[in-house]
């Protein structure tokens, strides 16, 4: 029997807006993951050592401060430093066009900007991909 995805959700950095990724935590629990919300301010340290500890498949950041080009890439860093570099990397909120190819360069998986629906982000998620060896 194959066992559901696993997926840490968090909000790094000051961002204090959370219902966003609490909306999206629960319709990922209802597809049949096992989500874990790591909560508000957190650090990019404390992200990738709840990623480590959950042994989670995907890491989810919501960021909405601006502070997307600052922490992503430190987020990134330490999960190569981790041996966590095969961890598919979402990131939603409010990221600048000109930024996301950015982002993706890094190594982020997808970005879910204002307005995306809860069944793509689902159908993501849900997608086989593939691994790093």
């Amino acid at each position: 029997m194959d066992q559901p995805q696993r997926i840490v959700l968090a909000k790094v950095g000051l961002d204090g807006h959370d219902r966003g990724i609490k909306v999206v935590a629960r319709a990922l629990r209802d597809a049949g993951m096992h989500v874990i919300y790591a909560g508000l301010w957190q650090t990019p340290e404390a992200v990738v050592r709840t990623v480590a500890d959950e042994d989670a498949d995907w890491l989810g950041l919501s960021l909405l401060s601006g502070a997307h080009m600052t922490l992503v890439p430190r987020v990134m860093e330490l999960l190569k430093q981790a041996g966590l570099a095969d961890t598919g990397v979402l990131v939603g909120g409010i990221i600048p066009e000109a930024d996301m190819p950015k982002l993706h360069d890094l190594g982020v998986a997808k970005i879910f900007g204002p307005g995306t629906s809860l069944d793509d982000i689902v159908s993501f998620v849900q997608k086989p991909r593939e691994r790093t060896p």
